[in-house]
């Protein structure tokens, strides 16, 4: 059958002479692969069509689906949102990267999740307009709300009561656990505001300096790694890093 549905790329391979295979994350089926021919043919039908497929596009897509095949077909696809500065501003780029290959590690089954799929949309979208601000605080808070739409949401706040953030269960908690992956004092706070956001704006009021945003990525990817199977190891977190500070 044929489906209208919009997709995000996360990844895209060339495939024979002139195709691609493309990984998108998408609004109806989830993280979806789709063989897509002739766009790297050099005719004038073919100019530019591959750039709809770089990582982190945004499309409206028509696109064959059948439940029993690994690879399906897009029909038709067109920008569902064009970036103004994504594309050119590096560190814009860069956080977008990141948020990609947070995506690529840690989703595993082809479900749908309508809400993810709205989250990683309005991510990239107020990547593309936010301030530096907003920005540099950006992949602090698609961290935690990722997690939470994966099933593993932070439980409780920050209190004089639950100072600690015990990472390996989920929860703010009286008092350090044994093992090693806890945040307490101002980094536990912050990250009970930031995992209390829900307008994006909110983001430009939190003022961080680069230690402190080194350190909370540093945890919010363990925390995802002790929470996702074979998670492994992201090559842009470095990259990240430096871009920030």
């Amino acid at each position: 059958m044929v489906h209208n549905t919009k997709g995000i790329v996360l990844r895209t391979v060339k495939y024979g002479d002139t195709s691609i295979i493309t990984t998108v994350y998408t609004e109806l089926f989830g993280i979806q692969s789709y063989i897509v021919k002739g766009v790297r043919q050099s005719s004038k039908t073919s100019a530019g069509k591959a750039g709809f497929f770089q990582p982190s596009a945004m499309l409206d897509m028509e696109v064959y689906h059948n439940e029993q095949k690994q690879l399906q077909f897009i029909k038709e696809y067109q920008w569902s949102y064009l970036y103004e500065k994504v594309l050119f501003d590096v560190v814009r780029n860069t956080v977008a990267m990141f948020v990609i290959e947070l995506l690529q590690h840690s989703l595993k089954q082809p479900e749908a999740n309508p809400e993810l799929f709205y989250l990683i949309e309005d991510t990239l979208k107020q990547l593309d307009k936010g301030n530096d601000t907003l920005i540099a605080n950006l992949p602090l808070y698609f961290i935690l709300h990722l997690g939470s739409e994966l099933g593993f949401q932070l439980h409780g706040n920050y209190t004089e009561q639950t100072p600690v953030l015990d990472l390996q269960e989920g929860m703010f908690v009286p008092e350090k656990p044994s093992h090693p992956y806890y945040l307490e004092e101002g980094l536990a706070k912050t990250t009970s505001e930031l995992a209390g956001i829900q307008f994006y704006n909110d983001l430009e009021k939190i003022s961080l300096n680069r230690n402190i945003r080194r350190e909370l990525l540093t945890a919010y990817q363990n925390y995802l790694a002790l929470h996702i199977h074979d998670f492994g190891e992201m090559r842009s977190f470095k990259i990240l890093q430096e871009v920030l500070s």
